[in-house]
């Protein structure tokens, strides 16, 4: 029987862990609660820039020892940066855990940040090939027109400007005041004894040191900015779109919701938007929607991409049904099916360490209730029709959606946009 075990050390480290005999390997993440909204304009990207140098020299390994050491292990290391936390994760062979996370402690409190222009190089790069990527580009731009000018706007690369030019200095100030001990979640699932698992996190914390915890504070969104829409001239085969509007915390108990409107609209092959658009017209090869939370508010909104031709089309239909789930007008089986989806997903899902990795230090780094899968699985057996057309027709109205375009006619873009938010075009000009 899996069992998640808390703990918190003198440092101001939470630990946490669920023990999975029956395998063989251990993932691991360390969880820092500092992510790109964290950052000012002047620092726009340094969250995202220090996840890359955590990477290079520490105080006892330089970049190539690291890859060495897990290569030599058989084991993953990566690492992910968003816009409320980053994660250093790894996965390794159970009996190697101590060793790992002695070089990923290092890796996370004691970089040294050494040599800093190397990597100044694959980042811009890093951002330039989002550009050259539109179809994941315009989500940037669509979390712009939703949040303005708000970090939640911004993209988690950040600004090449910035990266370009940002002093050692300032990176390495920066690493201190985020990366505390007491903003640090340690988080292990598979085959691994709490008890063991706390002596060895508590060793490799003795190991070096550290200055006293100090709190940190995220500011909340106070106001979401009114909808708006953005446009990138680029000489495209096809429109990539986003439509998009507010969505909902991680802590709001309508997220079940959510997460079953998603489904349904297009977050799964039998869903609206894939069998309308895709299956039946052949309008977009790429089609679905999408839903984040964040702890003090989300996104939820629907991404294609087509050719010129079928761009007001899409848009027409996405708002179509769009409108039929918000009037409550299901099809024979919709909701069981898009349950069932969540409940294959989520069994599946919890037979990878990975992934039980991922719930326990996102739960824990974010302050969110960790429920079990049995939990979870009820709460979304639970829901009613009317608590999802319910909140489609507040979250999806068509006054409170934004839209974000790439493609070569900027004109072309604003007349489709029409369809889904009438006026919205002739707003954001003026």
């Amino acid at each position: 029987m899996q069992k998640v075990v808390l703990s918190e050390l003198a440092s101001g480290e939470r630990v946490i862990s669920e023990r999975m005999p029956s395998v063989r390997s251990v993932a691991i993440g360390f969880w820092i609660g500092v992510g790109s909204r964290d950052e000012t304009p002047a620092k726009a990207g340094l969250t995202h820039f220090i996840e890359h140098l955590l990477f290079k020299d520490t105080r006892s390994y330089d970049a190539r020892r690291i890859a060495e050491i897990f290569d030599e292990l058989g084991g993953e290391l990566n690492a992910a940066t968003s816009r409320e936390h980053t994660v250093v994760y790894a996965r390794v062979p159970y009996d190697q855990l101590e060793r790992a996370i002695d070089v990923m402690t290092e890796m996370v409190f004691v970089p040294t940040f050494s040599d800093i222009d190397a990597e100044r190089e694959v980042v811009l790069e890093e951002i330039a090939m989002l550009e050259d990527a539109p179809q994941d580009h315009v989500h940037d731009l669509a979390s712009e027109a939703v949040f303005g000018d708000h970090p939640l706007g911004r993209p988690v690369l950040g600004r090449s400007e910035v990266i370009s030019s940002v002093a050692r200095r300032t990176i390495a100030g920066y690493h201190e005041s985020k990366y505390q001990p007491g903003n640090v979640v340690v988080a292990v699932a598979g085959n691994v004894a709490h008890e063991r698992l706390v002596s060895v996190v508590t060793k490799a914390a003795n190991a070096r040191e550290h200055a006293a915890a100090r709190p940190y504070v995220r500011k909340p969104l106070l106001k979401t900015p009114p909808p708006s829409a953005r446009f990138q001239s680029k000489e495209t085969e096809q429109y990539h779109v986003c439509v998009a509007a507010p969505g909902i915390a991680r802590s709001d108990r309508r997220r079940f919701a959510a997460s079953l409107l998603d489904s349904i609209l297009g977050g799964s092959a039998s869903s609206r938007l894939f069998q309308e658009i895709r299956e039946k017209r052949g309008m977009a090869y790429s089609v679905y929607s999408f839903v984040a939370q964040y702890s003090d508010t989300g996104m939820i909104g629907v991404s294609l991409s087509t050719r010129e031709d079928n761009v007001s089309a899409c848009l027409e239909i996405a708002s179509e049904q769009i409108a039929e789930i918000a009037a409550g007008h299901f099809l024979k089986g919709e909701l069981e099916r898009a349950k069932e989806h969540a409940r294959g997903r989520i069994m599946l899902s919890m037979e990878s360490t990975a992934t039980r990795m991922t719930r326990l230090g996102r739960s824990l780094i974010s302050d969110t209730e960790l429920l079990s899968p049995e939990r979870i699985i009820a709460e979304l057996e639970a829901v009613e029709p009317d608590a999802v057309s319910e909140l489609a027709s507040i979250l999806l109205a068509p006054e409170c959606l934004s839209v974000a375009g790439i493609g070569p006619d900027e004109e072309r873009f604003y007349t489709a946009v029409d369809a889904i938010n009438p006026g919205l075009a002739r707003r954001s000009a003026a």
